[in-house]
């Protein structure tokens, strides 16, 4: 029997929906070979914690790992501790230290494929960071990554941002770190969308002079490098890019705008995925991601091109607030019990906008269950005084 609820417009008026999908996606079996598909992956908060939500962090862990481990049966890749995990808005590195320690234990026990963060946002901010103390910031992180066994993903750093006079301010760090690690890392490259401290990162506001300190880096040191995520929401400049890499270095998209087609390639080449968007739409992803291993680009645009809207609206500006929108997918299918955030990000979204959210999901046929979906829609919706 069809379900109906009803819900706000930007009008403010009410709207009959009926949901118009069942969900499409069957739990998969084995690795994915097509492409490396890396999902960032959110946090879930613990609700019943005492303390303050706004400035303490409280994790609920099983619940944190079961969705890890829900990624990994599904033949994805985890990226943890990144900037969906809320790193940098409410994960300290005190809770990202025993996040990526729990979660590397985790991948070891069912055999999934791991990348964690390092950064520098255990430093203090002040005008008197140096380059020297970003450079052991960095490191310590790192040490700490490599020292529980897992691949570093090497996180744009405000510090850096806020210290660096130049380009070879830059180069000076990296060259640094890059010296220092055992394992190729792949680099993360934040745009200020995602991030406004990271603001004119590689030492210009002119991202065409920015990549080529970037692509500097990378050819250097291309033995250290694994890959490199640029999240811009510009795919013809990751295109420009992925084409200037140095063989054997991968292009992971974290363009979340444009994942569909730049996944999929040209006669060129693809890029490969490291992608928040990738935790709320899983099913959807890994599908696409089989269908590819197939050789089947129809099916695979098929399962994706649904997706986009769906994307592009959870990614919508302000865009760092998106993580909002993946818990509420978490929410929606019942991956965890609450809709209750690290720093008390459920906020950050209103209800206008996560009932769109939930309109699209039903339309790219991500609601694993639209019974238990549309009760917690309606939970969201009677607290904005909506019945």
């Amino acid at each position: 029997m069809a379900v109906t609820l009803q819900l706000p417009r930007g009008d403010r008026l009410l709207q009959p929906y009926t949901l118009a999908a069942q969900p499409r996606f069957e739990h998969p079996n084995g690795p994915i070979h097509s492409r490396v598909a890396f999902s960032a992956v959110h946090v879930v908060a613990d609700p019943l914690a005492n303390n303050n939500p706004t400035l303490d962090t409280a994790i609920d862990w099983e619940a944190t790992l079961a969705y890890r481990r829900y990624l990994w049966s599904l033949g994805l890749a985890v990226a943890e501790a990144m900037d969906t995990a809320q790193r940098g808005m409410g994960l300290n590195w005190a809770s990202a230290q025993e996040l990526i320690s729990r979660s590397l234990a985790e991948a070891r026990a069912v055999g999934g494929r791991i990348a964690c963060g390092a950064g520098t946002d255990h430093l203090i901010p002040g005008p008197n960071i140096t380059l020297a103390d970003v450079e052991a910031a960095y490191l310590e992180q790192c040490s700490f990554v490599e020292g529980q066994g897992g691949q570093i993903i090497l996180m744009a750093s405000r510090a850096l941002a806020a210290c660096a006079r130049s380009p070879e301010d830059y180069v000076q760090v990296y060259e640094r770190i890059l010296g220092q690690v055992s394992q190729p890392v792949i680099l993360h490259w934040l745009g200020d969308m995602f991030d406004p401290a990271l603001a004119g990162y590689w030492g210009s506001r002119d991202l065409n002079e920015a990549m080529d300190v970037c692509l500097q880096i990378i050819r250097d040191h291309a033995s250290k490098i694994d890959g490199v995520k640029i999240s811009l929401l510009d795919d013809q400049r990751e295109i420009s890019m992925r084409r200037r890499l140095p063989a054997g270095v991968r292009m992971y998209t974290g363009d979340d705008f444009n994942y569909a087609a730049l996944i999929a390639g040209d006669q060129y080449g693809h890029s490969d995925a490291l992608l928040g968007i990738f935790d709320a739409i899983a099913p959807a992803a890994a599908a696409a991601l089989r269908a590819l291993d197939a050789g089947n680009l129809r099916r695979y645009q098929a399962i994706l091109e649904p997706t986009v809207p769906l994307s592009r609206h959870i990614f919508q500006k302000p865009t760092f607030y998106y993580k909002t929108g993946v818990v509420f997918m978490a929410y929606l299918n019942g991956h965890q019990s609450h809709f209750r955030m690290v720093g008390g990000q459920e906020s950050a979204r209103s209800t206008v906008h996560l009932a769109e959210l939930f309109r699209l999901a039903d339309q790219a046929g991500l609601l694993r269950d639209p019974e238990l979906a549309t009760a917690r829609m309606r939970i969201v919706l009677a607290q904005s005084g909506i019945v």
